[in-house]
């Protein structure tokens, strides 16, 4: 069997990974798989791994924060690029299409459907989940609002399933990293960290400067390349240990007691993982709001800059009770992605 991933956005973030750890997944259960991203996409995530990727047009319409007119502005864009895309399914004889989030399930369905292969769509956004459901079987992940609602019946198969996290991230040691920690670091301390993902947005560096500000008795971490320059001088604070874009996150997460981090994606599914409690910060991206504390109840709570010391504060003072919480999480979330891909072959072989 040969599939070929669809993926939105410039194949480097949350999207790219979704769509790397479903063909690792699916390459390991002898599925041949192959990346499709935009031309314009640099695919630093998938380069810095040696992965090769396939391109076709791929418009997204701003997911969360698309509007009517974005989304009619890629509605014009897609027609075109459905045809090259079911084009590129014939080329590589591919037997069927995994379409992952936003314009990556939108084009990759449709085209499926004129090349007429099967397609599954994995999907977060309204605008997806709506379509995927209608073309085909679908994956709602969390950000998705149909995932908390009771689904109607549908021709297709629809499942509800956690983000697909790699095993391997709980499995850290914060032995690893100690050494790479500056002086400033108190193993005496609780640590906690803050972070908007691979990048550190405006609202996250500000979230950690007014906690700094009148906190020092935690160790407070920032992770993630700035959005601007000008974020830097924000995090620069004595309370504050930056350290930039890293990898080895594994080890980072064996270390900290409480992690700040956005109301989405894969960061939230592998602090729960690893039994992580977690306080969102929320409208960081886009001003996007998912309602996941909903999702992972008890696990996590709601926060924005305005009030991040009394919300980090509560869940520092509540931390045995909100770890207690995320180990009924836990364990769904490490089996997701072996669900998922099961869920993509059995689609697939029908």
């Amino acid at each position: 069997m040969k599939l070929l991933i669809f993926v939105t956005g410039r194949g480097t973030g949350g999207d790219a990974v979704t769509a790397y750890n479903i063909s690792q997944s699916l390459e390991n259960k002898n599925v041949e798989t192959k990346i499709v991203l935009d031309p314009s996409a640099p695919g630093y995530y998938l380069k810095k791994r040696n992965i090769e990727w396939l391109k076709t047009p791929i418009p997204a319409a701003g997911g969360h924060a698309s509007s009517k007119l974005s989304l009619l502005k890629a509605g014009f864009k897609s027609l075109k690029a459905v045809i090259l895309g079911s084009r590129l399914i014939k080329k590589e004889h591919a037997d069927g299409v995994v379409g992952v989030i936003g314009g990556g399930t939108v084009i990759g369905c449709l085209s499926a459907k004129l090349a007429r292969v099967s397609a599954v769509g994995v999907v977060a956004t309204p605008t997806d989940s709506k379509i995927s459901m209608k073309l085909n079987p679908t994956l709602l992940l969390p950000e998705s609002p149909y995932f908390t609602k009771k689904i109607e019946e549908n021709k297709y198969p629809i499942v509800q399933q956690y983000s697909p996290i790699k095993n391997d991230i709980i499995c850290g040691n914060k032995e690893n990293i100690l050494s790479k920690l500056p002086e400033k670091y108190d193993p005496n301390k609780k640590s906690v960290l803050f972070a908007s993902g691979s990048t550190l947005f405006d609202d996250m560096a500000k979230a950690a400067r007014k906690y700094a500000e009148s906190n020092n008795h935690v160790n407070i971490f920032v992770i993630g390349a700035p959005l601007k320059d000008e974020l830097e001088e924000i995090i620069d604070h004595p309370n504050i240990i930056n350290l930039g874009y890293i990898n080895y996150m594994s080890d980072l997460y064996d270390l900290i007691d409480l992690a700040v981090i956005t109301d989405d994606g894969l960061t939230l599914h592998e602090t729960i993982a690893c039994e992580i409690p977690v306080v969102v910060v929320l409208g960081v991206k886009y001003g996007r709001y998912h309602g996941l504390s909903k999702v992972f109840d008890g696990a996590v709570i709601e926060s924005n800059v305005d009030n991040i010391s009394e919300k980090v504060n509560y869940a520092l003072e509540n931390h045995d009770e909100m770890k207690k919480a995320t180990k009924k999480y836990s364990k769904g979330i490490i089996d997701g992605l072996d669900n998922l891909t099961d869920f993509i072959i059995n689609c697939m072989s029908k």
